[in-house]
């Protein structure tokens, strides 16, 4: 899933919204109205299934990639501290 198929269904979800308020203002028989509102709602089904499938993912990557470093590092790498000048303190 990508963020422009996640956006893309949030555009349909709006423009649906929005179809519905003037097709309402407009004086649309109840039962269209009705149809337009299930339209409306499949869309945000749609749309939050897409956004959770796009959270996963990248929490996957992020959890996948945090895994191959170490996750407290503080200091320099141990095997290459054999090739360190040692540091002189001033005192």
């Amino acid at each position: 899933m990508t963020l422009a198929q996640v956006e893309y269904a949030e555009q349909r979800m709006q423009q649906q919204w929005h179809d519905l308020i003037l097709a309402e203002q407009a004086g649309r028989p109840p039962e269209i109205l009705e149809q337009m509102y299930t339209v409306y709602i499949l869309l945000a089904e749609q749309f939050n299934a897409r956004s959770d499938e796009y959270q996963r993912q990248r929490q996957n990557r992020h959890s996948t990639s945090s895994a191959r470093r170490p996750a407290n590092f503080s200091g320099p790498d141990p095997s290459r501290q054999e090739h360190q000048q040692p540091t002189k303190l001033a005192s």
